[in-house]
């Protein structure tokens, strides 16, 4: 690594260059690219090891740097052919001329790397106190060219196993399975529809077939495809077999849970109506197996028991879980650390079920766990006899590409749902998901040409208000791009919600149930309009927007925004809140209650998310971790819906502006989608070329076994 002429900070170039390489992090740090935990583990390193060469404590720095960016790992070969992009140092929408208006310039990671070999780095890696290649007690630890914190490798190794042992175990349980009790019991649920030689397979039928005979499965698939009505057929199905097989007559403990509040609390709106509507009347135990299927979902933080002030749980491998199937909603945003905890405490013989959308964005932390095990989900790769079993099972045929001789035992415990209920043949928004999802530019392209009823593409200008004032205030969309007429009654914006606010508002003398009751009806008339960010920075991020539109709207005179709290403020939990009972990504509304004479008081009002319909009322000096929710990132509205979402995107390319967030952005609309372009189609066509591309060895783990 050469020297650079142009910084006051040298390039380091060999071992025990802990001063150079210490300014050099330093420096990064200072502009905001790195961390401060990831120079201080470096640092730690060099102090306790000073022979350690300068690639080394730099690939420290770097590995804890990425774990901060959703990496399991730093993978060495990636960084050095791109690592700018690999690295996103300088990061997301931070362009270096803005930081380096700074006294110090300092050296890109693309320069300090740019003489770097692989094979170089690597050796510079080779010290046993510091790098190991498997068990020990060494910090970090090389696999091929991957480097990790020892921790996040164990967590990778611990859900390999895990996972394996229950395919493993899948064997008996298909064994277990013969006779025709499960054939009755799947067309009683699923029944033969009219013979028709063209007539797709059943994929929810499959999915409960191939489930039942698996201790570990997956059930994927895009919005509307039927995953909890799936999910609920299946519970009813394996509660129906263990009702008759059990000596006792005990049906399964089965939970359910997902990583969020939000996430929760809509499985719980949905799982009580599945419940009610499965067609049982020919089992025996009827009312038994519906007696016995839950319909209160919890977080996955509560279902483990959180510890205060620790990152372990009240229940694991000493402490296990007491169930017997296990049921994890939006399974893409469950990171890998939670999955090694859900693994960990999961008894023996539980059965764990994942539901979730491969193609959605992955989770926040560290980790990709349900995008990596489904790499291979939409060309199935079952084996001939899983496809024998399930044709004689089922009498459904699978499509002869689906079947692959090599298939692992993965690839038969997962199920991809293919068909969506929610978004029609001509529906805009399921076309353009489809589009994007398929990668190809042109494919984005036409459907933006066709003109459908559900999509607008509105350009933005960050000098003129107009566009995006119409937009928020009204959902007004009539100077959009292709765009043949939109239902005003889908298409609403923030007014909605203020002037149900207002028009609903309860008298004084009102009691507890009309306030209640007020609170829902504008809690619902929030969600009939969202926007969404791919950015939290910037003019064009959540920060820059949730202060613009407060503007706009305080224009208006929908809100009066004199204060931090104010009528009709929407805020989001930031934080577990487990005093409160509120959960990460839970939305809620500023409203009032009365207070002595004649006076009104600030509550923050949020749904309770069981199922029930009650209300929180919370005072807002007790909310200690929110924030303002006019715009919302894409990544924080994960398991949630809205009858009308907007989704900005900024002026120029970005490392976060990738296929799975313009995906999962669209996916948030139910009946509308504006894409608010400041950089017009383009942007949105170059975007789906980018993958979210996660540093990991966990795909690798099960093609090894």
């Amino acid at each position: 690594m050469a020297t650079l002429s142009d910084t006051s900070v040298a390039v380091p170039h060999g071992p025990g260059s802990f001063g150079q390489i210490t300014r050099l992090l330093a420096g990064w740090v200072e502009r905001g690219w790195l961390r401060e935990i990831d120079a201080a583990f470096a640092g730690f390193i060099a102090r306790e090891v000073p022979d350690a060469h300068e690639l080394l404590i730099l690939a420290a720095a770097l590995a804890s740097h990425q774990l901060g960016r959703g990496h399991v790992c730093l993978d060495l070969a990636a960084t050095l052919a791109n690592p700018s992009v690999v690295l996103s140092l300088p990061p997301d929408g931070l362009a270096v001329q803005e930081v380096d208006d700074l006294d110090v310039m300092v050296a890109l990671p693309s320069q300090v790397l740019a003489d770097v070999t692989l094979e170089r780095w690597q050796a510079a890696l080779t010290h046993q106190e510091i790098v190991g290649d498997g068990p020990g007690e060494t910090p970090l630890v090389l696999t091929g060219t991957r480097l990790y914190l020892r921790r996040y490798w164990q967590y990778e190794q611990n859900v390999c196993r895990e996972i394996g042992r229950r395919l493993e175990a899948s064997v008996k349980l298909e064994s277990a399975l013969q006779g025709g009790g499960l054939s009755q019991a799947l067309d009683t649920l699923f029944p033969p529809r009219a013979t028709d030689a063209d007539a797709k397979p059943d994929w929810q039928k499959l999915a409960c077939a191939l489930a039942v005979r698996s201790a570990f499965s997956i059930i994927t698939g895009g919005p509307g495809t039927g995953k909890t009505t799936t999910v609920v057929k299946l519970l009813a199905l394996l509660q129906s077999l263990a009702l008759e097989t059990s000596k006792d007559g005990r049906p399964l403990r089965i939970r359910l849970a997902a990583p969020t509040g939000k996430a929760a609390a809509r499985l719980n709106e949905s799982i009580a109506g599945a419940v009610a509507r499965l067609p049982l009347d020919a089992f025996a135990q009827a009312e038994a197996i519906r007696a016995a299927i839950p319909v209160v979902v919890t977080t996955l933080h509560r279902l483990l028991g959180t510890r205060p002030d620790s990152r372990r749980f009240r229940h694991h491998a000493g402490n296990p879980l007491s169930l017997d199937v296990l049921v994890i909603d939006e399974a893409s945003m469950v990171d890998l650390e939670m999955m090694n905890a859900v693994l960990d405490a999961l008894p023996e013989r539980a059965r764990l079920i994942l539901l979730g959308d491969k193609d959605q964005l992955a989770s926040v932390e560290a980790g990709a766990v349900l995008g990596e095990l489904c790499q291979r989900a939409s060309k199935g790769n079952y084996m001939p006899e899983t496809q024998a079993w399930l044709q004689q099972t089922t009498g459904e045929q699978i499509d002869p590409t689906l079947i692959d001789a090599t298939g692992s035992a993965l690839d038969q415990a997962i199920v991809m749902l293919r068909h969506s209920h929610r978004f029609s043949a001509d529906s805009g928004i399921g076309k353009l998901a489809e589009a994007v999802n398929k990668g190809e530019p042109k494919d984005v392209a036409d459907v933006w040409a066709h003109g459908y009823a559900d999509l607008a593409l509105l350009e933005c200008s960050e000098k003129n208000d107009t566009v995006l004032k119409a937009l928020i205030v009204d959902g007004v969309v009539r100077d959009a791009v292709n765009v043949r007429g939109p239902s005003e009654s889908v298409r609403q914006g923030y007014r909605h919600y203020l002037k149900t606010l207002r028009d609903k508002h309860p008298s004084h003398d009102a009691n507890q149930e009309a306030f209640d009751a007020w609170a829902r009806v504008v809690l619902g008339a929030h969600g009939k309009f969202q926007l969404l960010c791919a950015l939290r920075r910037g003019a064009w991020g959540v920060e820059g927007l949730n202060r613009r539109i407060a503007r706009l709207l305080q224009e208006e005179r929908l809100i009066n925004a004199t204060g931090e709290w104010y009528l009709g403020r929407p805020v989001l939990v930031t934080r577990n809140d487990y005093e409160l009972g509120l959960m990460n990504g839970d939305i809620g509304i500023t409203l009032e209650l009365p207070a002595a004479n004649g006076s009104w008081s600030l509550r923050v009002a949020f749904a309770a998310g069981d199922g029930s319909h009650r209300i929180k009322w919370v005072l807002p000096s007790r909310l200690q971790a929110v924030e303002t929710v006019f715009a919302l990132t894409v990544h924080k509205s994960q398991g949630s819906e809205f009858t009308h979402a907007a989704l900005v995107l900024p002026d120029s390319l970005s490392p976060v502006l990738t296929r799975e967030l313009v995906y999962t952005g669209i996916t948030r609309a139910r009946s509308f989608l504006t894409i608010a372009s400041v950089g017009g189609k383009s942007i949105v066509e170059q975007a789906v070329k980018a993958r979210v591309l996660r540093a990991s060895g966990l795909s690798a783990g099960f093609e090894s076994q």
